[in-house]
């Protein structure tokens, strides 16, 4: 069998990353998506963007040291400060926090789903978004199997 890759572009040089992602030919991938509703943009995560990048990584049990973390917060928040699409920046990990380019909304998607409690990152990412006055909805795409070869 051979090694699974999944191709990303992103980072600020909009750079080519080919990820190894082991050996499975299909592979359990689950999110939660956290739409941005009515006024609500990407300046008014800004805020309250620490407190979920902080949760979602201590729920994935996935917290890097210090200084990477608050060089990843930080190159994150100068995207939203600006009300600009960010590009995530979180790489190496089993779960990762995506915006996607067509829509006002950012996922929570993991590749271990038996190991990351999305159910528990949802409730507590929805009560940070709450708190900080932010408008939005909540879907999930739970145990939906992709097929990784082409």
């Amino acid at each position: 069998m051979l090694p699974t890759y999944i191709i990303e572009r992103g980072g600020p040089t909009n750079s080519i990353y080919l990820i190894d992602v082991g050996y499975p030919e299909t592979m359990a991938k689950s999110s939660v998506h956290f739409i941005l509703k009515g006024r609500s943009d990407y300046k008014d995560l800004a805020p309250v963007f620490k407190d979920i990048m902080q949760n979602v990584l201590e729920n994935a049990d996935q917290v890097p040291e210090e200084e990477e973390f608050t060089m990843i917060l930080h190159l994150n928040l100068d995207d939203l400060e600006q009300n600009r699409k960010p590009e995530g920046y979180i790489r190496k990990a089993r779960v990762r926090i995506v915006f996607p380019l067509d829509r006002k909304e950012f996922y929570v998607q993991s590749y271990s789903p038996k190991v990351v409690n999305l159910s528990k990152i949802r409730e507590d990412v929805s009560a940070i978004l709450n708190n900080g006055g932010i408008s939005f909805d909540v879907t999930e795409d739970d145990d939906i199997k992709f097929d990784l070869k082409n």
